[in-house]
């Protein structure tokens, strides 16, 4: 009786593991890369199989390193293989990094107590495909940062975009302006080329650009009121967001001339990934500008009788920004 029942148990624990959205997260830690980490993470619904880094806000290697810290922060070192990527764009280039952000080592500055798991030894396009083909058919890519990893994977395993579920991506900008450059953000300007490759792959793609981050703002006294309501075995990493925060919040200032506030990227992208019901969007024929001074690394939609060659990809357009910040504080308030 006791065996029947620890079976039964058994099954209702995969059945219940059959509901977890599988996850994959592409990413360069980043103040907001590591809050969104964070959410997924902590999120009871996501099983986080993968993640993979990218040079953007920091090299590949040490966003890695951040990435490992940040695991062992919400207590899950040792559960989610990690892996270094592309150190340049597909391109070859390098740029300086946005030290006045992010700090110098990513996370404002503020210093994680290390890890021992190490990043798995694997070329990153091999781990990737690895990844998809465990869950073909279930995993949700979430990029994070430059979507160089993606397009060399998609280069070196041509079937790799029929493997995955969706892709949901924090990059670009469709009605409003740029962050790098007057039409430009910083994820899609890194690399037009590996951009405009995501854009045309044979998947279902959701894009979570500055037209709807820029309307979700992320406030001082949030988090001062996260600090106050969040779960006892969260507080350490509460902690650690409102310490990294005001490094952040304080390049938003030099930025963006916003006051006590920041701009929510890669957070809401993740919210995104995970209930979609706080985005209005629009499927728009999509293609990457790679070309040009002011304009290279542009998001180009043609809404055209006769549109250009290109994909139908899914643009987020309005946000219920409230609903959004509520779901992500959500995940540091319910304890487990």
């Amino acid at each position: 009786m006791r065996l029947l029942a620890f079976r039964k148990r058994l099954d209702i624990i995969c059945i219940e593991r059959s509901f977890f959205m599988k996850m994959f997260i592409d990413c360069d830690p980043g103040v907001d890369d590591s809050i969104a980490l964070l959410f997924a993470l902590y999120r009871p619904d996501v099983d986080l199989v993968g993640i993979s880094t990218s040079v953007g806000n920091v090299s590949a290697a040490q966003g890695a390193e951040n990435t490992l810290r940040i695991l062992k922060l919400a207590g899950k070192e040792g559960m989610v293989p990690v892996c270094v990527g592309a150190e340049t764009s597909m391109k070859g280039i390098t740029e300086p990094f946005p030290d006045f952000i992010h700090g110098k080592n990513g996370m404002g500055d503020v210093e994680l107590p290390s890890a021992q798991q190490i990043p798995v030894n694997m070329d990153v396009c091999d781990f990737m495909y690895e990844k998809a083909c465990e869950y073909e058919g279930e995993l949700v890519l979430v990029t994070l940062g430059r979507m160089t990893n993606v397009a060399n994977t998609l280069i070196k395993y041509p079937d790799y975009a029929k493997k995955i579920k969706r892709v949901v991506s924090m990059g670009g900008a469709v009605n409003n302006y740029g962050n790098v450059n007057p039409g430009v953000e910083a994820n899609i300007g890194g690399d037009p080329e590996a951009a405009d490759m995501a854009v045309m792959a044979d998947w279902d793609m959701t894009i979570v650009g500055l037209d709807v981050t820029l309307q979700t703002h992320l406030t001082r006294a949030d988090i001062t009121s996260l600090e106050q309501y969040c779960a006892p075995g969260k507080k350490d990493a509460v902690s650690f967001i409102s310490e990294e925060l005001r490094y952040y919040m304080n390049g938003s200032r030099v930025q963006n001339y916003t006051m006590d506030y920041s701009p929510l990227h890669d957070p809401l992208a993740m919210v995104v990934a995970v209930d979609p019901s706080v985005v209005t969007t629009k499927k728009m024929i999509t293609r990457i500008e790679c070309g040009g001074t002011y304009c290279r690394g542009k998001v180009v939609v043609d809404l055209r009788e006769q549109p250009i060659e290109g994909r139908f990809v899914e643009h987020c357009l309005d946000v219920d920004s409230r609903k959004a910040l509520n779901i992500l504080f959500a995940a540091f308030q319910n304890e487990g």
